[in-house]
């Protein structure tokens, strides 16, 4: 599930996962789908910016890496 239940007595708040994030210079190659998978839902939705912790220009190299990959059938 994209989100934990956090254990504050607010009520319905839910703490947001962070994921591994990238270098500053990292690159993503669309062939590293282990990589991608971080990234994105288990229903195949990338995962936003403010929640995995990414830059808005490593979001932009995930969201164009995990649609290549789709389109050249290496990701569902």
């Amino acid at each position: 599930m994209a989100f934990k239940k956090s254990n504050s007595s607010a009520g319905e708040e839910f703490a947001a996962r962070k994921r591994p994030a990238l270098g500053h210079d990292d690159q993503i190659d669309v062939n590293d789908i282990e990589t991608l998978k971080y990234y994105i839902t288990d229903y195949g939705k990338i995962l936003p910016a403010r929640i995995t912790g990414v830059t808005s220009a490593q979001q932009r190299q995930i969201r164009k890496g995990v649609k290549r990959a789709r389109n050249m059938g290496l990701m569902a």
